[in-house]
């Protein structure tokens, strides 16, 4: 891990690449282009952009109109505004009928940083895996963000991109394999697994590398796509390792956490499992790094929380 990006920039990036490729995409924004990176698309292709002002529900509403008249339809604003203000027209126009609309979020979670709990949506990914029909995506660096934008402007429905505000270490190289509904393996590790996507991403494999020095076997398994959940990847984390630790910038109610918990329970399988994140607690101003520290879901806490959890697994375990 090298170089660090903003997946925010990347979707920059993706946007511009794919205008050229897809004479029927199109982008629109909620005057957000500069913050959100929409506005690269923009310098590009002018005539294929729009700027729907502040006006979110418009903003969503504008999309469905040109997706179900043939485009594909990328629509940016912020996660705070594309969940919260304009959920019902997200729902009701863009899940209800099926249609192309690429809701692409920045700044979500509590990296978002000092615009404080206002700004940094944590229930995002809870909701949107909610709505029937709507792909989830929570890509963790730029080589994932930009794969996980081209084939969702390849593939036909709704889909939901969380991108971050915060610049990242690039995880993955160039020619990584990633699909859609399929988790990444970044390490195998036979104590304990931490499931995890997004910003803490990088988080995780530091913690496991801080676990190893400690003689604990940890695995990192990216779930990038969060619905639909790769539950065969989960099956094989509990089955390889003796628990399970998610980590995500999210409340730990309806986001992989949950997801997770309800895998092993629908498939009758037993697992210890420590859910990181936001715990019904919203999100409050400072630096993205305090913050992480804050609610646990840093290297040092995610260390912390499966040390623990293998020890108390390997004492129930003994005779």
């Amino acid at each position: 891990m090298a170089d660090k990006i903003a997946t925010r920039d990347s979707y920059g990036r993706a946007l511009k690449e794919l205008g050229a490729e897809f004479p029927n995409m199109v982008v629109l924004d909620a005057d957000l282009s500069g913050s959100t990176k929409s506005g690269e698309f923009k310098k590009a292709f002018p005539e294929r952009f729009f700027n729907a002002g502040i006006a979110e529900a418009d903003l969503m509403g504008m999309a469905t109109g040109l997706a179900l008249s043939g485009k594909i339809a990328f629509a940016s604003t912020f996660a705070m505004f594309a969940v919260g203000r304009a959920y019902e027209i997200v729902r009701n126009s863009i899940a209800y009928t099926g249609a192309n609309v690429k809701i692409c979020a920045t700044h979500a979670g509590l990296s978002v940083g000092e615009d404080g709990a206002s700004h940094q949506c944590l229930e995002d990914i809870s909701l949107m895996r909610g709505l029937p029909g709507m792909t989830v995506l929570d890509p963790a660096d730029d080589v994932s963000a930009r794969k996980l934008l081209r084939l969702a402007a390849e593939m036909q429905g709704p889909v939901y991109i969380r991108l971050g505000r915060a610049a990242v270490p690039v995880v993955y190289p160039e020619d990584a394999d990633i699909r859609i509904g399929k988790a990444v393996w970044l390490r195998e590790g036979s104590d304990v697994t931490i499931i995890s996507s997004g910003c803490v991403l990088d988080q995780a494999l530091a913690a496991a590398d801080a676990l190893a020095e400690d003689g604990i076997s940890a695995g990192v398994l990216d779930m990038h796509t969060v619905k639909p959940f790769d539950e065969e990847a989960v099956l094989k984390a509990a089955r390889s390792s003796e628990c399970i630790v998610t980590v995500e910038d999210h409340f730990v109610t309806g986001g992989i956490g949950s997801a997770v918990a309800e895998t092993l329970v629908k498939h009758g399988i037993g697992c210890r499992v420590k859910t990181l994140g936001a715990q019904d607690r919203f999100g409050q101003s400072g630096k993205p790094a305090e913050l992480f520290r804050e609610y646990g879901i840093d290297a040092a806490g995610i260390a912390d929380a499966a040390s623990a959890l293998v020890t108390t697994v390997k004492l129930h375990a003994a005779p």
